[in-house]
């Protein structure tokens, strides 16, 4: 009976824990998604634990056991998305500075930067929430101008060069605001056009290596 035995105990666990921990990873990932989209739609006020858990399909405890707290929920799924957009970013096909730019454009008039704006807003009035915001913030951030100086072949060594690309993601910044009120595609298109020309002229002309 051993001999029998033996095998089983020791496969069994392991047939078993495969596909418990692939739909753990899955409803995780689920309430990840469901985080982003219901706090880019409804706020930080109408994005609750509970809204979130009905999107994603799963109870309220499920959400819970992934995700202890409110404010875990929701830091990592900004931090999760984030990550999502960052790693397309780098396989983007960039072939010159005004593809490049508009990728860039991109990544601040999404529904990522929607959701994290609503999450800035509430990290200013929750104690609890400003410390990992605050720490996400800058982590992204020195993630986005990283990614930035790649997909614009852009030399820092160069005086100035550091403080043009910082430019072209503030200004990218500020376009992702706006467009919180009116998504105007054709205006984002012109300002985009324009800071391809500016930056050809300060970083100089030519394809974008890869």
């Amino acid at each position: 009976m051993a001999a029998l035995n033996g095998p089983r105990a020791l496969n069994g666990p392991k047939a078993l824990n495969g596909p418990k921990q692939d739909r753990s990873r899955a409803t995780r990932q689920r309430l990840l998604e469901a985080a982003v989209s219901c706090l880019a739609e409804h706020g930080w006020a109408g994005s609750t634990v509970s809204v979130v858990a009905e999107r994603a399909g799963v109870s309220r405890g499920a959400a819970q056991h992934h995700f202890p707290t409110r404010e875990d929920l929701f830091t990592a799924a900004v931090e999760y998305v984030a990550e999502e957009r960052s790693q397309a970013l780098r396989a983007l096909p960039a072939r010159d500075r005004h593809e490049a730019v508009a990728a860039l454009v991109g990544l601040f008039t999404g529904p990522l930067f929607r959701a994290a704006l609503h999450l800035w807003v509430a990290a200013a009035h929750e104690p609890q929430l400003h410390a990992r915001v605050t720490e996400l913030e800058a982590r992204v951030g020195r993630e986005s101008h990283r990614i930035a100086v790649e997909l614009l072949a852009a030399d820092e060594s160069v005086p100035g060069v550091r403080e043009t690309v910082q430019g072209l993601l503030d200004m990218a910044r500020g376009l992702g605001l706006a467009t919180l009120l009116t998504d105007d595609g054709t205006r984002r298109e012109r300002v985009v056009a324009q800071w391809s020309k500016l930056l050809d002229e300060a970083l100089g002309q030519g394809r974008v290596p890869r």
